[in-house]
């Protein structure tokens, strides 16, 4: 009867650890987010004092696991949260440390969101392109720097790529535009150097392309317009030469095209105002001939801002079809002529027509 009950109890014991084993996540895992917290400093809000005790698919703060494998599957730490840890301390995060390579060894992982810090500095771990599962990849807000994985085009899977707002040098691999599913890529505000890649438009589910505030330059790619869910294309600030390719005005459901602020020459397309673009800021480049007089029917402005280039000749009449044209701006050019009377002309104010050679008509002095 005792030796029965010691059995009962061993195999109580058992279905206990075995329980456990199956509930928790695997000691690998766990090994590699502790390694992974090692390498990160966040004196302020204690965001890692939940990470403690050997389940790390239960309370630990960011860390998400897949139901069925038991393995980490999403880390998602922002530094900018409503998360009621942000809320009682009345302050944004800051964390300082760099990204572990540890976190590679995470083969299951999905997402990982290390975003808006402010202090992680550091490269991208290269080995981050071994991750088979990664979807979403966002380290925006930091102070990461060096370069973007050479072979970056490895994560078949990834469809959000924000590394925006850090210091990461270098150029744009070779091997991105591999990244079939691709749907959201954010470089902005980084130091990010040499010509975007000519075959960019293999990337057929881009819906974002932001690159303003880097160091590129060389030839905007005609290619751009193979990606026909491309809705917003950010070229801004940066040292690009060359054409408009005439391509662009031709897209389905590109509506917004910020190219200001960089060395652009030629003249014009006139696909560009008789578009889809809602959003088109072309100002402060070296645009050269006429403003297309090619405005029809479905031309519709939010903003139109063409100022601070070598335009010349009058502004062109068909402007009255557009249906809509909320923000002009054609100052700082050689536009020469009579501003024609009517929508949109009668809402605007004088600085939308200063600095050309010879504008006259309301809101300027008389002709």
């Amino acid at each position: 009867m005792v030796g029965t009950r010691r059995m009962i109890a061993l195999l109580f014991l058992v279905a206990v650890f075995a329980s456990a084993a199956v509930d928790g996540c695997t000691p690998s895992d766990r090994a590699a987010l502790l390694a992974f917290k090692a390498a990160l400093n966040e004196p302020y809000l204690g965001i890692f004092n939940s990470w403690k005790g050997y389940d790390c698919c239960h309370g630990w703060y960011g860390v998400q696991c897949d139901p069925e494998l038991r393995r980490v599957a999403d880390i998602t730490l922002r530094g900018e949260s409503e998360d009621p840890i942000f809320q009682k301390a009345h302050r944004t995060g800051y964390m300082t440390g760099s990204i572990s390579p540890a976190i590679c060894k995470l083969d299951r992982l999905s997402s990982l969101i290390i975003a808006d810090w402010k202090g992680v500095s550091g490269p991208i771990p290269a080995c981050i392109s071994s991750l088979p599962f990664l979807r979403h990849l966002d380290l925006t807000g930091n102070r990461i720097s060096g370069e973007i994985p050479a072979d970056i085009g490895r994560l078949s899977r990834l469809a959000v790529l924000h590394l925006a707002d850090n210091l990461i040098t270098g150029r744009i691999p070779r091997s991105l535009t591999n990244l079939s599913s691709l749907m959201h890529l954010d470089l902005r505000n980084n130091s990010i150097r040499g010509t975007i890649p000519r075959n960019f438009g293999k990337m057929k589910m881009l819906s974002r392309a932001l690159f303003s505030h880097n160091r590129l330059q060389g030839f905007i790619p005609g290619s751009f317009s193979a990606i026909y869910r491309l809705s917003d294309l950010d070229l801004s600030f940066n040292r690009l030469s060359g054409p408009i390719p005439e391509s662009l005005g031709k897209m389905s459901v590109l509506a917004t095209l910020n190219l200001d602020v960089n060395y652009i020459s030629g003249t014009i397309p006139a696909s560009l105002v008789n578009s889809r673009i809602g959003t088109l800021n072309l100002s402060r480049n070296a645009i050269e001939g006429p403003i297309p007089d090619a405005f029809g029917p479905r031309s519709y402005f939010t903003v139109l801002d063409l100022s601070y280039n070598k335009l010349k000749g009058n502004i062109p009449k068909s402007i009255a079809s557009a249906t809509f044209i909320g923000h002009l701006d054609v100052s700082h050019n050689h536009l020469c002529g009579p501003i024609p009377a009517g929508s949109p002309f009668d809402h605007l104010e004088a600085s939308s027509f200063v600095a050309n050679d010879c504008l006259c008509g309301k809101p300027l002095k008389a002709c």
